[in-house]
């Protein structure tokens, strides 16, 4: 189980530490919600979580088969809902540096949809997923 510490900073922003190694994030409130948006938002860093998670697990998925996916990107985009105030959508576009044979293909995408993060959002949350490969 890993353990971390939150410390509210003041001003709307946090510092979470990863008590293990030490590492540290920090977020700010938005713009749009009384902060200054000067770094991730708690809420950008829910999309983050996604994002790494589908990289993170679809590089699991095709090491056995001595698939490298060195390099593939995810570029994020969030859409806040009102009333709640919440996260309705996360569209994520994956590209990756090279073209694979469709068995890989298969694998990296149902991978993308099964990581724990993706499991973990409500299904009231809007996930749209595309895949770019690149030769």
């Amino acid at each position: 189980m890993n353990t971390f510490e939150v410390k509210y900073q003041g001003n709307l922003r946090t510092t979470a530490t990863h008590l293990d190694s030490g590492s540290e994030i920090s977020t700010d409130a938005p713009k749009d919600n009384h902060g200054l948006g000067e770094t991730f938002s708690p809420t950008d860093m829910v999309c983050s979580a996604l994002a790494s998670c589908i990289l993170t697990i679809m590089a699991i998925a095709v090491e056995k088969n001595d698939v490298d996916i060195k390099d593939a990107k995810a570029i994020v985009k969030k859409t806040m809902g009102n009333n709640p105030r919440r996260i309705t959508k996360i569209e994520i576009d994956l590209t990756f540096p090279r073209e694979y044979d469709s068995k890989t293909k298969t694998i990296l995408e149902r991978a993308a949809h099964n990581c724990p993060v993706h499991h973990t959002l409500s299904e009231r949350v809007e996930k749209n997923i595309s895949f770019t490969y690149v030769s």
